[in-house]
C-alpha cells in the first residue's frame, strides 16, 4: 500500500475491504510491466490481463488471462455456456469500469461484474494494472480470485 499521505485509489479501498494485501508500483516512463515484475521478483508470465468481455443475453464480464497467453474464445464460450463473446470496445469498457484501457481491473471497479479467470493464474503473485496509469498493482492471485468468487478454467492457448 501507498503511503497515508496520498488519496487512495479505488482499487486499493477496494483490497482493504475484502482483506487482500497488495503492491502497488510506480510504473516506468514507457509504463511497461517487466520492470516493475522484475522488481516485485516476478516474470512476464505473471502479469495478468484484465479484459471486458461481452456475452450472449448482453451480459458484461471481466476475463483475467495471462499476460504471455491467449484467449481462447472457444474455450470461453464454453465455460460460460454461451454462444457469443466478444471485447467490448474500450469505450464500452471505460463507461463499465470506470478504467481506461491499459489499467483495468476488477478491484474497485464501477460495476461489479462476474469474473472468469484461466486456471494457470492460481498459486501465483501477480501483477495487473491498477485503475491508474501511474502504478501496477501486484498481489496474491488465489486470495484475488476468491474474494472476486471468479470461475477459473482453462480459457487461453
Amino acid at each position: 500500500m501507498r503511503s497515508a499521505d496520498t488519496r487512495p485509489l479505488p482499487a486499493e479501498r477496494d483490497a482493504e475491504a475484502r482483506g487482500l494485501g497488495l503492491t502497488l508500483v510506480p510504473r516506468g516512463d514507457d509504463g511497461a510491466f517487466d520492470a516493475a515484475a522484475t522488481g516485485q521478483g516476478l516474470t512476464p508470465d505473471d502479469g495478468v490481463k484484465t479484459m471486458v468481455v461481452k456475452v450472449s443475453g448482453n451480459e458484461t464480464v471481466f476475463v483475467l488471462i495471462p499476460g504471455t497467453r491467449r484467449l481462447d474464445w472457444v474455450k470461453l464460450r464454453s465455460l460460460l455456456a454461451v454462444n457469443k463473446a466478444a471485447l467490448v470496445t474500450p469505450e464500452a469498457a471505460l463507461e463499465a469500469t470506470g478504467y481506461a484501457s491499459g489499467t483495468i481491473t476488477p478491484l474497485g471497479s464501477a460495476s461489479v461484474l462476474p469474473v472468469y479467470a484461466d486456471e494457470r493464474i492460481r498459486g501465483r503473485r501477480i501483477g495487473m494494472g491498477s485503475g491508474s496509469s501511474d502504478f501496477l498493482l501486484f498481489t496474491d492471485a488465489d486470495p484475488l480470485l476468491d474474494s472476486l468468487q471468479a470461475v477459473v478454467g482453462d480459457i487461453t492457448s
